[in-house]
């Protein structure tokens, strides 16, 4: 069983990765930690909450960060035009959701779960870094506890999605991404490489809909206009980025591999931009050296990833 925090900015990408952790049956979902992103943290906390209760979601959810690692950046809008006013496709969502917040801080809420499960913790990333880095900033030592760490986040040998080299999540926040990519603990990176090739057709979400009860209709109906958005590079579907970090704890073998140290640019024209220096190529001295060799995903089974997170979130991925 795969004892996970999920970390994120809902989102609607992030809702469908939620339900498939939710849902999988090897996986023990201990708690939602989220961050500024896709929306403000009051909203993406809201998300969470809603989706926690029309979901029946047993996990606490805990508030993390409302601005960067490094509070002097200037952050930008919202991204509305992909993920709506309100984060979740404008679908309808009440102001406030009568459920409680974990008291603690995300970072905190990290911190204690690691401790109380040595070596047993995944943290499944898929929005900013900030919570993460926050964590290692407050206690260092957790990342020698932490089983791995999966984010959804970077591009490499592909183009970014908000410049032409980076990656929303990581641009949202570079200095975090760095410190989160450098850390001595175990990285997978579950960037574009892989997620912008791995689309969901509308047909398809409306057939798991149709089969999949009220649950699933919410998850389509909030997809909606997240699919509209992709209308001008993907045909009549939407890319399924945070659940692609979300099948690789179950199914890494659908993905293709290599290892080195990942260094993330922090200013100037190639902010956000993240860059891999692969095991066995050598180099002059450089400021990969002597940092932990992290795992990046360049390729994947794509049709395999889409049908396991139908099959999980309909209740019928196998053990």
């Amino acid at each position: 069983m795969h004892k996970v925090i999920y970390d994120t900015d809902p989102g609607v990408d992030d809702a469908m990765a939620l339900l498939f952790l939710h849902r999988h049956p090897d996986i023990d979902l201990l708690g939602i930690t989220t961050v500024f992103g896709n929306a403000s943290v009051d909203t993406t906390t809201r998300n969470a909450l809603f989706l926690k209760r029309e979901w029946d979601i047993p996990c606490p959810v805990a508030r993390g960060a409302s601005v960067t690692f490094d509070p002097t950046r200037q952050e930008r809008a919202w991204p509305t035009m992909v993920h709506g006013e309100n984060g979740l496709g404008d679908i309808e969502v009440p102001a406030t959701i009568d459920l409680p917040t974990d008291p603690r801080p995300a970072y905190q809420f990290i911190i204690d779960t690691v401790r109380a499960h040595p070596g047993e913790v995944r943290l499944v990333a898929v929005g900013r870094m900030t919570n993460l880095a926050l964590a290692l900033k407050h206690d260092p030592e957790i990342a020698g506890l932490v089983k791995d760490v999966v984010i959804m986040g970077g591009n490499f040998y592909v183009p970014g999605n908000v410049t032409p080299v980076a990656e929303a999540n990581i641009h949202g926040d570079p200095e975090a991404a760095d410190a989160v990519l450098t850390a001595p603990w175990k990285v997978v990176v579950v960037g574009l490489d892989v997620t912008s090739v791995t689309t969901m057709s509308r047909s398809y979400l409306a057939d798991m809909a149709r089969d999949g009860g009220s649950a699933v209709r919410l998850l389509s109906d909030l997809s909606q206009s997240y699919i509209d958005f992709y209308g001008h590079i993907v045909d009549d579907g939407m890319m399924v980025h945070d659940s692609c970090a979300s099948v690789y704890v179950v199914a890494p073998e659908l993905f293709d591999t290599i290892e080195g140290a990942v260094r993330v640019v922090c200013g100037g024209i190639a902010d956000g931009q993240t860059i891999v220096k692969p095991d066995g190529r050598h180099f002059p001295p450089n400021e990969w050296d002597n940092l932990p060799s992290q795992t990046v995903c360049t390729g994947i089974r794509s049709q395999a990833v889409i049908d396991l997170i139908r099959d999980a979130i309909l209740g019928q991925a196998k053990r």
